[in-house]
């Protein structure tokens, strides 16, 4: 079983739920207390073990690489200033780390995964989704490297899941479980986006995967799903009965930071677990209610 050692972090998409913020700003490199969203992910990544970042980007994305680059003049003053740059540190990834590749077309999730395909090779990999935000518990180890202990246990194919209510089920990825162990599930089926009547559980997936390298060979042929898009969802279908394949429940918040009160919500609750934010905003909060 071959370790995962490279990410693949879709971030073409255009981000139209927050204009006019992201007309000229990519919207993972909206803040979230006093960190740009991508910066989240990647940190969980690293904290997993992952050695290869690779952006999946597309036009005015630029500032995503230049955010994990050094930069040389805001260095060079802060130096001068006596000022530390330990703030800086998480920014700077090793030589060659980074590695970054053009989505032309938005034509989904799977398609963003597939234009990856040279860069992962024959390895297995991650993919992260900055807009699911995953905090873990008090104490505990992120949410990829939850899944990473899944992995090392039992191989293939490992997914993030999460019960959504019923109601809800046409927005995700959903599991037909099969059988249960503590925090992983066996997934025996996937369906994108079905509607409530129809879905076969509310267990559903969210942003963090461990994937095959065989998934790609898939990808090559896959059709338009739900959406007129190429789901992720019905690739990694594919290769249920073919490869192991199981859901882990991690012990980590999750915030949606595709939908602007999710963002909100996100900001409020990062900074309310900062000793030195808590008490002044909770004051701030009593305030304005």
């Amino acid at each position: 079983m071959k370790p995962v050692r490279k990410a693949v972090f879709p971030v073409a998409g255009l981000g139209t739920r927050f204009l006019p913020a992201t007309k000229a700003i990519p919207k993972e490199m909206l803040t979230v207390v006093d960190r740009p969203l991508i910066q989240y992910a990647v940190d969980e990544a690293r904290e997993a073990g992952i050695e290869q970042i690779i952006f999946v980007t597309g036009r005015g994305k630029g500032a995503l690489e230049d955010h994990f680059d050094i930069a040389y003049e805001l260095e060079a003053v802060m130096k001068a200033r006596g000022k530390s740059l330990d703030a800086l540190e998480p920014t700077r990834l090793p030589a060659g780390a980074l590695a970054s590749i053009r989505q032309q077309e938005p034509l989904g999730l799977g398609h963003a995964v597939w234009c990856a395909r040279h860069l992962v090779g024959d390895e297995p990999f991650a993919v992260l989704l900055p807009d699911d935000l995953m905090v873990g518990a008090e104490g505990k180890s992120g949410c990829l490297a939850q899944m990473m202990e899944t992995y090392a246990a039992v191989g293939g194919n490992i997914v993030c899941a999460q019960e959504v209510p019923k109601e809800r089920t046409a927005s995700y990825g959903i599991i037909t479980p099969g059988a249960a162990e503590g925090a992983r599930t066996e997934v025996k089926g996937l369906v994108e986006k079905p509607k409530p009547e129809e879905a076969p559980s509310t267990l559903a997936i969210v942003g963090r995967y461990i994937l095959q390298p065989e998934i790609m060979a898939v990808l090559d042929n896959q059709e338009s799903g739900a959406g007129g898009e190429i789901q992720l969802t019905d690739a990694m279908a594919a290769l249920i009965g073919r490869q192991p394949f199981h859901a882990v429940t991690v012990d980590a918040a999750r915030y949606d930071c595709g939908d602007r009160m999710g963002f909100v919500t996100a900001n409020l609750a990062l900074a309310l677990r900062r000793d030195d934010m808590a008490p002044a905003l909770r004051a701030m909060i009593a305030d304005i209610a």
